[in-house]
């Protein structure tokens, strides 16, 4: 099942979001013009530094339906910007996952930037894991470890985009825990509905607000 917008997922920096084989795919993309590539240039580290302020996603998305916390690989809360081995938490409504002590993971696989003479891109990728601090080694998240989400901000000339692609989403059942099992079956089941979307939809628009108040 795919679900996208228009034009997603093409040009600078698609390179870095792993292909699509099996399960659902999704893309979300929001997209601004500046007055001027100068313009373009101050919005786009605006909106680079609110990308990699994980712990306030949940505030900065037009529509609030999940709160992030960044810890480092040691499963210690990081108050800064991401790097590759640090893990996100994520608290979703609903029940959460007995694996995760409440809480659905992610690790970050890679954070990196892309630059020329007229094109920026900041990439930050995650994938589901296990607990940085539980017993088991099992997917604490409703979806598979074979599952990405690539988060893009881009500047090309005056144009700023901000970007989330959901590749391979399968529903995790393999977690050791029957209740688990059963929980992720129907938020995995959601998902490849499309009950996602509308989550990272508003994160990007969100990231892309040029009120004030969401200043980084």
């Amino acid at each position: 099942m795919k679900i996208s917008d228009n034009n997603a997922n093409s040009g600078p920096g698609s390179e870095h979001v792993p292909g699509q084989k099996k399960g659902a795919q999704m893309d979300a993309v929001e997209r601004i013009t500046l007055p001027n590539t100068e313009a373009a240039e101050a919005f786009y580290q605006l909106v680079r530094r609110r990308l990699l302020d994980i712990d306030r996603w949940g505030e900065m998305s037009k529509l609030p339906m999940s709160a992030f916390k960044l810890f480092d690989y040691a499963g210690r809360p990081a108050e800064r910007q991401p790097a590759d081995g640090d893990f996100i938490r994520i608290d979703i409504p609903g029940p959460g996952t007995r694996t995760g002590e409440g809480y659905d993971w992610v690790i970050v696989e890679e954070v990196r930037e892309d630059k020329d003479e007229n094109t920026e891109v900041t990439t930050l990728r995650v994938r589901p894991s296990g607990h940085p601090l539980g017993d088991s080694e099992n997917t604490a998240h409703f979806l598979k470890d074979t599952a990405t989400s690539t988060f893009q901000v881009k500047r090309i000339g005056n144009e700023v985009t901000a970007e989330e692609h959901g590749r391979n989403e399968q529903a995790n059942l393999e977690t050791g825990n029957m209740l688990d099992n059963i929980r992720n079956a129907f938020v995995g089941f959601g998902a490849k509905l499309g009950f996602s979307y509308p989550q990272w939809k508003s994160l990007v628009a969100g990231l892309l607000d040029t009120a004030g108040d969401k200043e980084a």
